[in-house]
């Protein structure tokens, strides 16, 4: 990627936006050292134009970028880096730098969720108590929510039939975590398939 660092002496923009969500987060600045420093290290570095230095976001937080994919534009002369944040982008303490909420619900972020219930015990919830019946309970709640969901689809009821969808994907999304895959596995295969 060859990006062009002589037409703002020696810096480009670097738009950075939420791999998930899609939102713009914040605005910095990077010379070629802080790109260097960003593809190595996968956390995004800036060039602090206040502080004259590199400056690796979330290294007094611990809130940090971590870099997921970095495009240049057209001219070569700006960057836009999708990232996953750590924890809230401004230092306002609000999650973007823009005054903008960050937590839209995607199945991305409910994957997510199950597999903080899997390797971090909380008490008294649904998603622990299932990975801790083990793989038979977990498949058998599938089967269940699946000819359930059937059952609904030969009625006219909208609620009972998109809540046992809204079942049947939860559960799958617990059995492929218990399994130790993720929908980013399945989207490989179907990927695949797709090609063929």
């Amino acid at each position: 990627m060859k990006i062009d660092f002589t037409k703002m002496d020696g810096l480009v923009p670097v738009v950075v936006q939420d791999s998930r969500s899609q939102r713009v987060l914040m605005v910095g600045f990077m010379n070629d050292e802080a790109y260097a420093k960003t593809t190595r290290e996968q956390k995004i570095t800036f060039y602090s134009r206040s502080k004259k230095r590199l400056w690796t976001k979330g290294e007094t937080s611990g809130h940090f970028l971590l870099v997921d994919e970095i495009r240049v534009d057209c001219d070569a002369d700006t960057l836009l880096i999708k990232a996953t944040p750590t924890g809230p982008v401004c230092h306002t303490g609000n999650d973007t730098c823009f005054d903008e909420r960050n937590d839209v619900f995607s199945l991305a972020y409910l994957e997510k969720i199950i597999h903080q219930r899997k390797t971090e015990p909380v008490e008294k919830s649904y998603t622990r108590a299932l990975f801790e019946k083990g793989i038979n309970k977990v498949a058998q709640k599938v089967g269940e929510e699946a000819v359930e969901l059937v059952i609904e689809a030969k009625d006219h009821d909208r609620e009972k039939f998109l809540g046992e969808a809204a079942d049947l994907l939860f559960h799958y999304l617990v059995l492929l975590a218990a399994k130790g895959y993720s929908l980013a596995d399945v989207e490989a295969v179907l990927k695949s398939r797709h090609q063929k």
